[in-house]
């Protein structure tokens, strides 16, 4: 994008490089980043890049060369409000680098989904991807990117991986998870049900990981009857709460692994007349806007989506920029970030004298 001057002309590179009195080749060495421009030449290009308020073409830099300004996001999710928060955290992050996002949302069950996002990559001359779950936590889509040799960066529930040789956002779900559920049994709930997302993610294990920790730590027994599979939807909660209401001792509080899955099990609680928190407590996770627009509001465990994306990308530019000087993953330590989610106490689950 260019600044119109006040004379109606289009502010362009020339123009930075005359204001800070250096060569155009020197200017678009600092807009990308390399390591060869001295330090106070460079703030002399930024102050003057500042003053005329002039941005990059970042579709001009690709064409330009071979190197790549764009990333992609990459993603199968049910949960609207989750990657609504991905794609503005990853967003930020490319407008303040330059950078431009191309989303491509996929199916990660489907037999060709490495060959699509292959695909997708070499299309659309990606500089490389943020992955989130479940593609993030699939052998086969990291190993087409390895092949590639494209740089990634993976969102992971947990706290560790086994491809440690690739930089990971690590979000520690159970630990979280144990934290909402020991709450619980701190206000007197001993029997407490579990409905779990969607299988084949790592969130739903880690989640489901916590909640059995918190129970044996406090001396209560794990009891299958309780963990009701589900998925990452309203709809979930809803058929979760009938279930465990047609056992002979239903529970006294129910842990959903996400809010979407809390909402539901909420608004059954309503229909079949069960006061909450007085006779059944609930509890969500991620604090998403559904665990704000209940009645009452839900406990969780705040997840801070955008925040944990935002890393991601500016992880990733990291290893971009530097890879344009060193080969990806051949020198330097990796980069790891770790999130842990806190726990949200809301009327769901106590309600103060």
């Amino acid at each position: 994008m260019y600044i119109l001057r006040k004379d109606g002309v289009k502010t362009t590179i020339k123009d930075v490089a005359k204001l800070a009195g250096v060569s155009f080749k020197t200017v678009s060495r600092v807009i990308n980043e390399e390591p060869s421009v001295k330090p106070d030449t460079a703030e002399k290009v930024h102050q003057a890049i500042a003053q005329l308020h002039y941005q990059p073409n970042t579709a001009a830099r690709n064409l330009a060369g071979t190197k790549a300004y764009a990333i992609g996001y990459v993603y199968d999710n049910p949960n609207a409000y989750y990657i609504i928060n991905m794609q503005n955290g990853i967003l930020n992050e490319c407008r303040n680098r330059g950078y431009e996002l191309i989303i491509h949302p996929c199916n990660a069950s489907s037999a060709n989904v490495t060959d699509e996002i292959l695909q997708m990559v070499k299309r659309s001359q990606l500089a490389g991807l943020v992955l989130s779950p479940p593609l993030s936590e699939m052998a086969s889509v990291m190993d087409v990117l390895d092949d590639l040799d494209i740089p990634y960066v993976r969102i992971v529930s947990g706290s560790a991986t086994k491809r440690s040789h690739r930089p990971c956002v690590f979000v520690h779900d159970r630990d979280a998870a144990k934290n909402i559920v020991d709450h619980m049994i701190s206000l007197g709930h001993q029997r407490i049900a579990f409905i779990s997302g969607d299988k084949g993610h790592r969130s739903t294990e880690e989640r489901k990981l916590g909640y059995r920790e918190a129970l044996l730590d406090r001396g209560l027994s794990v009891d299958p009857e309780l963990e009701i599979d589900g998925s990452y939807s309203f709809e979930s909660g809803v058929k979760g709460l009938k279930s465990l209401l047609d056992l002979e001792t239903p529970p006294s509080a129910i842990f959903a692994c996400n809010d979407e899955i809390a909402s539901g099990t909420l608004f059954a609680a309503r229909l079949n007349g069960i006061d909450v928190p007085g006779k059944l407590a609930i509890a969500g996770f991620e604090n998403s806007p559904f665990s704000r627009q209940t009645w009452p509001k839900l406990t969780t465990a705040a997840q801070p989506t955008d925040q944990i994306a935002r890393q991601a990308a500016q992880t990733l530019i990291d290893i971009i920029q530097s890879a344009r000087n060193v080969k990806f993953g051949s020198s330097g330590k990796v980069q790891h970030v770790h999130f842990h989610p806190e726990l949200v106490i809301r009327e769901s689950t106590y309600l103060p004298d």
